[in-house]
């Protein structure tokens, strides 16, 4: 470790950590949650098994799990422009991380939904609740119970997924430290730093995923 090193890792921690808390950080809680809404979505589709949309719904998540991130990622940024569709690199982000998270997560709420005894259904219909009622009152919060240890591994999985952003020119953690590393001539000693950036940031989220899923496991 030379002073010059010690210097530039020193100086480069704020300019990496900066674009993580404006981009990286707004660009994973943006995408999670649309991710979230197209899961649950998808996941009541199939559950309902709505004719029709529930094979487009398997369609959608067989495409989007069978394919690379990366590839999902230059399909809207550099190949929707050639059908006329042009968009900033920011939202062709958002808009891949969401379908992708979507795609993935709406299996674990599905798998989640079904978990629970149909007698739930039956007492609901029992009482005079209609089907959209039942979901929201008695099956979605057991299921999202079950669910949110795996939801919450998504969501750190997600964390370390946007640095394939930097790929379409978004300016997020990875990318800020590639410009540190061109400029300074240390890649390895600023990646390893950028890597540690990002386990700071999932081990916080580690530890509130361990505290909700203790609060969840109290309240049953």
């Amino acid at each position: 470790m030379t002073e010059r090193l010690f210097s530039i890792l020193v100086q480069s921690f704020w300019q990496i950590l900066l674009p993580g808390l404006m981009t990286t950080i707004p660009l994973t809680i943006l995408s999670f949650a649309i991710g979230l809404l197209i899961a649950l979505a998808t996941a009541l589709v199939q559950v309902a098994e709505i004719k029709g949309l529930r094979q487009a719904a398997r369609f959608y998540v067989w495409i989007i799990r069978g394919t690379p991130l990366l590839v999902q990622l230059y399909i809207i940024f550099y190949g929707l422009p050639g059908l006329g569709i042009l968009l900033d690199a920011f939202p062709a982000a958002v808009i891949a991380f969401s379908v992708n998270v979507g795609a993935y997560t709406s299996e674990t709420l599905r798998a989640a939904i079904l978990s629970v005894p149909k007698g739930q259904m039956e007492a609901g219909y029992c009482v005079g609740l209609n089907y959209f009622q039942i979901m929201r009152r008695i099956v979605l919060p057991q299921a999202l119970k079950v669910a949110f240890p795996t939801l919450f591994n998504s969501l750190i999985g997600l964390v370390k997924d946007t640095s394939l952003a930097a790929n379409i020119t978004v300016l997020e953690m990875f990318m800020a430290t590639q410009r540190i590393a061109a400029r300074t001539y240390e890649p390895f000693a600023l990646y390893c730093e950028v890597g540690f950036i990002y386990l700071m940031m999932c081990t916080i989220l580690t530890k509130v995923q361990k505290y909700g899923e203790k609060k969840l496991s109290n309240e049953r």
